[in-house]
């Protein structure tokens, strides 16, 4: 339709943290609603999936036993429509659900309506005033405070490089997708969630398999042939026709993800690169059933906080 704006255009350029984070935050607020709308069945309401090829934290039990998960402060870095908090909530955990879209957050104030579950404070929080997860959630600006129990989820918006709690307030730290991929210094939010765990504390994340980034993002045969320098650290870039960046995905070698986890003062515990099951026929974006029995497209860091 003429007076339509253009498609973003594809790059590999520099961006640094202001811009990563301006563009995410714009990005993921625009597409919210989409992405919920196409893989929110995947996901479920109260699902806990580390990525497209479906391990579900009910089997993988990297998070420790779910029955040890009872009374614990979990924080939820880059939660979305907090599907897996709402599961942690669900073992009786105290989840803190955090994202930097609005948007998303606003996709879990809906889902917990929709299912009649508590959500602490009753909107999303905007992050900014340090806060304790203690025994009562976590506080941000506006004093919203989580209660915890079954079915309770606090939502925190804010940025994953500056954690809006108080040090040493969470006994668990996960992340599903969130976050990290999109920040230009992830040591930075290591560095962060390391403050707000307590000493002992788990730190589990996944992200896109590093050796993706070598091959085109197609799930089909063409995504099968090696596209590009694994090497190259040049973030991914869609920007407008102004040059301004409106998404930004910042690219590690698996090298890079360990040492960015040790600099961040954690000691590696395991890394998991799920297999594609055969019951997963679903494609998601690049992943696919072709791909995934082919190569890895998931990595879990498990770390433990020193």
């Amino acid at each position: 339709m003429a007076g339509d704006p253009e498609e973003p255009a594809a790059t590999r350029r520099t961006a640094d943290a202001a811009e990563s984070s301006r563009a995410n935050r714009g990005w993921w607020d625009r597409n919210a609603d989409e992405y919920q709308e196409e893989h929110g069945g995947f996901l479920g309401d109260d699902r806990f999936v580390w990525g497209p090829e479906g391990l579900d934290e009910a089997e993988a039990g990297l998070l420790g036993p779910a029955d040890a998960l009872r009374g614990l402060a979990v924080l939820e870095v880059g939660a979305g429509a907090a599907q897996c908090s709402r599961w942690l909530a669900a073992r009786g955990a105290r989840p803190v659900a955090l994202d930097i879209s609005h948007r998303q957050l606003w996709h879990a104030l809906r889902r917990d309506s929709e299912a009649g579950a508590a959500v602490s404070g009753g909107a999303a929080v905007s992050g900014g005033a340090a806060g304790s997860a203690g025994t009562g959630g976590a506080a941000g600006a506006g004093g919203a405070a989580g209660t915890g129990g079954s079915g309770t989820v606090a939502l925190v918006q804010a940025d994953a490089t500056a954690l809006p709690f108080r040090d040493g307030s969470f006994d668990l730290a996960c992340s599903a997708y969130g976050a990290i991929p999109f920040v230009a210094d992830p040591v930075r939010v290591m560095r962060e969630v390391h403050r707000v765990l307590r000493p002992g504390a788990r730190w589990v994340f996944s992200v896109t398999h590093p050796i993706r980034w070598a091959f085109p993002d197609e799930p089909g045969p063409e995504g099968l042939s090696v596209a590009a320098s694994y090497f190259d650290r040049t973030p991914y870039v869609e920007q407008d026709e102004t040059g301004r960046a409106v998404y930004v995905e910042h690219h590690r070698t698996l090298g890079d993800r360990v040492r960015d986890v040790v600099a961040g003062g954690f000691r590696l515990l395991d890394l998991v690169e799920p297999e594609w099951p055969a019951w997963n026929d679903q494609e998601w974006g690049g992943w696919s059933p072709l791909r995934g029995n082919l190569i890895p497209g998931t990595a879990i860091f498990v770390c433990e906080r020193d």
